[in-house]
């Protein structure tokens, strides 16, 4: 499984930034559209990410306000990215090394998409669902001739 295929289901919203936004905007808007990252781009490129984490991280050194900062002073400007063809178990490993949250797709320079973590453990529950159901069908339809428990008929004569 790709990361495309979790992006063919999320959908393609995005929400982006530039890194001059008030940090106080920025954290207005993850607030009002009940996100947890924006992206930041500049001239069409990717140049870092916003989390919550970030946003707590900068209230909290501002003594519980925003002051005057903007973006650029608190994004990840180094952020972990994948491409849609990255294999799911990749994306989790890395994710997991780097602590990361959220992480945009990128298509060479193109912005595809961002995924959370919670978007790839869903994939991957919902993976293991199917394949359950599916030995379960299977299970549930073993041949007659095995006997009960699946196990081979005993020979009378033996």
């Amino acid at each position: 499984m790709k990361v495309t295929d979790i992006l063919r289901v999320k959908g393609n919203t995005l929400y982006t930034i530039t890194p001059g936004t008030a940090l106080a905007d920025a954290a207005r808007t993850m607030a009002e559209m009940d996100i947890g990252s924006l992206v930041v781009m500049e001239h069409g490129d990717l140049v870092g990410m916003l989390t919550f984490r970030e946003v707590i991280g900068a209230v909290v050194a501002q003594g519980g306000t925003f002051g005057d900062r903007h973006v650029r002073s608190v994004m990840d400007d180094a952020p972990l990215t994948c491409t849609p063809e990255t294999e799911i178990d990749e994306v989790r490993r890395m994710m997991l090394q780097r602590h990361a949250r959220y992480m945009p797709v990128l298509d060479k320079r193109t912005l595809m998409g961002v995924i959370s973590f919670y978007d790839v453990a869903k994939t991957v529950v919902d993976a293991q669902d199917f394949e359950n159901r599916m030995l379960k069908a299977y299970i549930r339809d073993w041949p007659e001739e095995l006997g009960d428990g699946g196990s081979p008929p005993q020979n009378p004569a033996g």
